[in-house]
């Protein structure tokens, strides 16, 4: 058995000990199979993944939620499922095509009343959003383009306050974080998001590696201090 498969295999019988209903979620099924059918990259997050990603929404009590990268709304459906009835969630999708399957799944999760996904090249719709004067955001999730990583981290500071969660995915890369000869865009882009979190005096962070069904790879998390 290689280690990926070793990986999956313990990644499904975690599922199936801790969230043992995924299987029958229609909105999240449906979701998945929409998304592939519409040939969107099969780069959502995995279903554990998708449940902490709800835990750490409501350990944060998170009442307004911004996600940076919605693709087919998958991971969506899990911050938005942490939403009280009076929240918000706003995700920012490059792709039209992309944003026009996560608005329908996002509907058949009974979320579109929460759940508003905006269309544009997010360092085009961040400042806008800006301009809005929203409540501070409670949970930002960045999980879009790598090479733009540091620039959505610091607009994430801009519209968070103290107590607020910052979750940026994928900062493993297969390892290729730590070579130092590796200079391609992604990499250096998630170099320079983890050092903005390692060096800012607003920042509290970490990072952690993962394997499971989505191979090696992992995610930093950062708190937003006064």
């Amino acid at each position: 058995m290689s280690e990926s498969q070793l990986w999956q295999k313990v990644d499904d019988y975690f599922t199936g000990r801790l969230l043992p209903d995924a299987p029958d979620d229609d909105a999240l099924a449906a979701a998945l199979r929409d998304s592939d059918a519409a040939g969107l990259p099969p780069i959502a997050v995995s279903p554990l993944q998708g449940k902490l990603l709800q835990l750490l929404a409501q350990l944060q009590g998170a009442r307004n939620i911004l996600e940076i990268g919605t693709l087919g709304g998958y991971s969506t459906i899990w911050l938005g499922r942490a939403l009280p009835a009076d929240g918000r969630l706003i995700s920012l999708e490059y792709d039209p095509g992309h944003a026009e399957v996560a608005v329908r799944n996002i509907a058949r999760a009974g979320l579109d009343k929460q759940v508003e996904v905006r269309v544009g090249a997010a360092l085009e719709s961040l400042p806008r959003l800006a301009d809005e004067n929203p409540p501070p955001f409670d949970v930002v999730f960045i999980d879009a383009d790598k090479v733009n990583n540091p620039h959505y981290m610091e607009w994430a500071l801009r519209l968070t306050s103290t107590g607020s969660l910052i979750i940026l995915d994928n900062v493993v890369r297969g390892g290729r974080v730590a070579d130092p000869d590796n200079t391609d865009p992604d990499v250096l882009g998630t170099r320079a998001a983890l050092d903005l979190i390692g060096g800012h005096p607003r920042l509290s962070g970490t990072a952690v590696q993962t394997v499971g069904a989505k191979d090696y790879d992992g995610f930093a998390l950062a708190r937003v201090l006064a």
